[in-house]
């Protein structure tokens, strides 16, 4: 055992001082004793600090260390997967014979693919930052003391969290791979309710100083008064604007949706079909979407900073999902590429859709008439094929009249084809940071509204 595993051992529990390099200290340890014929091993570590508060008052503080170590053993094409969050060298040896008894007498995977070899990933570091990582249940307090003060002033009740995580990840295995980083995020949401009008904000970032808490906690409360006394419109196909929050909720269903295997196999809207019916390849390069649609994955990109691997190995590097509003590559899963005879490219995640220079508030100014979605909510298929969805708009729904808002109205149930969403794009704004996603706002020419709902 090496120093770095002893001193991890006497901290066992108290994840701010197990560091990158004990992990992989660890890797090395498991690899050397294992008595498979290929080991794989995750280590997944992280602190999360959270606060709720609901009712303009504080409900909740709590923290959460936890480690978990992931070991999968293979003997030929069969493998098993045994974990453990004890950090002691016992504990992790039996998890260690324990796959190997399972692996033993697993049957084959018909999905087997190799280990992963070693990985040249980039050069960069994720964000970390470390007042996030030592921000105090005080501290947060602090914050959440003025969203709530401001909340009682306007005459809102204010609900909502405010939360900081410190992450890290470890991967390694028998022929030499290995990877290892941490990083930090830091997330605010607030619902303000007032009478019956209601808004929300979302805002994630990689250190908690970054988070616009005041901006938008007074933005948040003078949407939900506006949103008062909604209005009702005939259902029907209008222009809609979204909100970065709302489009993210929309686009990561098509980004989801672009899997090769679901299109070589017939099983989605990326699918081409021959005379008969029958699957026939799939339709990237086709100009499917607007050309104002650009969406790529995007680790590196200033406002996420994250991390350069994927837990299985492969790269999260740069990469062109949509171009000009034409699909550049599928997602592969190491399988499918082995069985297509491609290279893997692992998941798009995360995603980055390109924007332009104007806000949101001049999208709305050159829009004649039209809608305002704060939010999309409760997203669910109609259609998996197509890719139809259903779902309903919250939190703040407006009717837009000669490029501005002229009332809120009341919340709309969708039924949306989601390609069709994106070939009618015809403006698009500045991207913020969306979880971690990053988003642009955007106007589309055409949306399709079911029914009045009954949601806030």
């Amino acid at each position: 055992m090496t120093k770095n595993q002893g001193q991890m051992t006497k901290d066992k529990g108290q994840m701010t001082n197990f560091k990158e390099e004990q992990a992989l200290d660890l890797i090395d340890s498991i690899v050397k004793q294992s008595k498979a014929e290929g080991v794989f091993i995750s280590i997944s570590a992280g602190e999360s600090a959270l606060s709720r508060f609901s009712e303009n008052q504080i409900t909740q503080n709590i923290s959460r260390n936890q480690c978990k170590i992931s070991i999968t053993s293979a003997f030929g094409k069969c493998e098993a997967t045994s974990s453990t969050s004890e950090l002691d060298m016992d504990a992790i040896l039996a998890t260690i014979r324990r796959s190997e008894e399972l692996a033993r007498v697993a049957p084959e995977d018909p999905e087997w693919v190799p280990l992963v070899p070693p990985q040249t990933y980039e050069a960069r570091t994720p964000g970390f930052d470390e007042a996030t990582a030592s921000f105090s249940p005080l501290e947060r307090g602090k914050i959440l003391q003025y969203v709530c003060q401001r909340s009682i002033k306007e005459g809102a009740s204010g609900s909502g969290s405010l939360s900081t995580k410190t992450f890290l990840s470890a991967i390694g295995n028998s022929i030499g791979l290995r990877a290892a980083a941490s990083y930090t995020e830091a997330d605010f949401s607030f619902t303000a309710r007032l009478d019956h009008g209601s808004s929300w904000c979302n805002h994630t970032a990689i250190a908690v100083g970054d988070l616009l808490v005041e901006e938008m906690t007074l933005e948040t409360i003078a949407k939900a008064r506006a949103s008062r006394n909604p209005r009702s419109i005939t259902v029907g196909s209008y222009p809609v604007v979204f909100t970065p929050a709302a489009f993210a909720t929309l686009l990561q269903w098509v980004i989801w949706n672009l899997d090769a295997r679901t299109a070589d196999e017939g099983r989605s809207f990326m699918s081409r079909t021959d005379h008969t019916g029958k699957p026939d390849g799939n339709r990237i390069g086709e100009q499917l979407f607007s050309p104002l649609v650009q969406v790529q994955r995007h680790s590196a990109h200033p406002l996420l900073q994250l991390g350069t691997f994927f837990g299985d190995g492969l790269k999260n590097d740069y990469r062109e999902i949509i171009k000009d509003g034409i699909p550049q590559s599928l997602s592969y899963s190491r399988y499918w590429a082995q069985a297509q005879g491609v290279e893997p490219r692992g998941a798009f995640y995360p995603i980055v859709m390109t924007g332009a220079a104007q806000s949101l508030e001049d999208i709305i100014a050159s829009t004649e008439q039209g809608i305002l979605v704060t939010r999309a909510w409760y997203v669910r298929y109609v259609n998996p094929r197509t890719l139809e969805v259903t779902g309903m708009t919250r939190d703040g729904t407006f009717w837009i009249e000669n490029g501005a808002i002229a009332y809120p109205i009341q919340n709309l149930r969708f039924n949306q084809s989601l390609p069709q969403m994106l070939r009618d794009i015809d403006a698009i704004g500045i991207p913020q940071r969306c979880g971690n996603s990053v988003i642009p706002p955007v106007r589309v020419r055409q949306f399709n509204f079911t029914s009045v709902t009954d949601s806030v």
